[in-house]
């Protein structure tokens, strides 16, 4: 054991006086080889004098009494913020987590400054560093990458999908007797759900023959991350048989029970190719603590076309949850 702050290790390769150093990995050697620390990596020490691979050399530790000489990787001010730089210089050029302050300035690369060493790393987010694994992120530091985790929950789209075979065929939100199946859809209901090609493509859908403007209706829970302070959108996946008409969807909802009525449309549905619409329910609209969600969909008169829909889903703005 040594407290005199100073430990003798074997050069791992040639180096220089003044430089950082860290332990060599998959030494064997005793003592121990040492090698540079380089850019944002942490050190044990900073080298006493310059030797040849293989040769012993002295280390003031970081844990040693008083400050360090490091050498500089390039100009920077007195009391600069300091991290680790290639070749086991120091720099103020952000890389890797915080090592010290600099008690003289530097005025080009070579320049051996008088330094103090944090001895304790710091744990504050904004500087502590991180290691990229995978790609999964590009930022450097705890706190860049939670700014940028918490970035995506909340600008990411909520998604709530809304199966076709729990759509309902309502009047005015009634749903049928028990002779009308309670509104469910069927192929001989008006509108019926049929897959597109039985032979050739099973994709399902509603399909409102042409003059047929029956709602239909949905219902579902709402999760607990929608934030209730902003649009609420429903999304179809739409298509016209014809070029004739181009009806517009009413989209009335309703928020939890007892709520009034709130009515938006649907932007025309135009052409034979399936695409996505949306009708948007303003965030006036979603009541604070909303947890369902009822939406009826009528369409407009298309006296010459029949009208379908393949999808349907809501998307919502996410919020972070409290305890």
């Amino acid at each position: 054991m040594y407290n005199e702050g100073i430990k003798t290790f074997t050069a791992g390769a040639a180096l220089e006086a003044k430089r950082r150093v860290k332990i060599k990995s998959g030494t064997t050697t005793t003592p121990p080889e040492v090698e540079y620390a380089g850019a944002g990596e942490q050190h044990i020490g900073v080298t006493d004098y310059a030797v040849a691979s293989g040769e012993l050399v002295a280390v003031k530790l970081r844990t040693a009494p008083g400050t360090q000489e490091i050498t500089a990787a390039g100009a920077f001010a007195l009391g600069a913020t300091l991290y680790g730089a290639a070749n086991g210089k120091v720099d103020d050029a952000s890389s890797g987590t915080a090592i010290g302050k600099a008690l003289e300035a530097a005025g080009a690369d070579g320049d051996i400054v008088e330094c103090i060493d944090f001895t304790v790393i710091s744990t504050t987010a904004a500087t502590v560093s991180i290691a990229d694994a995978g790609g999964f992120t590009a930022e450097v530091t705890v706190e860049a990458a939670l700014q940028e985790i918490y970035q995506d929950l909340l600008t990411a789209q909520g998604f709530i999908p809304v199966s076709l075979h729990a759509v309902r065929e309502t009047a005015n939100f009634d749903v049928g007797n028990i002779a009308a199946n309670g509104g469910l859809l069927a192929s001989d209901t008006t509108p019926i759900l049929e897959g597109i090609n039985d032979a050739t493509d099973g994709c399902q859908r509603v399909n409102w023959a042409a003059s047929n403007s029956d709602q239909i209706t949905f219902q579902t829970p709402l999760p607990p991350d929608l934030d209730d302070a902003a649009d609420v959108v429903v999304h179809i996946r739409a298509a016209m048989a014809g070029a004739t008409n181009t009806p517009s969807i009413t989209v009335d909802s309703f928020f939890n029970e007892g709520d009034t009525k709130v009515v938006d449309t649907i932007a025309t549905i135009t052409g034979t190719a399936y695409a996505e619409y949306t009708g948007t329910i303003a965030a006036a609209d979603v009541p604070s603590g909303a947890q369902t969600l009822t939406v009826g969909l009528t369409p407009g008169a298309h006296t010459t076309d029949a009208l379908y829909i393949s999808a349907i889903w809501v998307e919502h703005k996410k919020k972070i949850l409290t305890a």
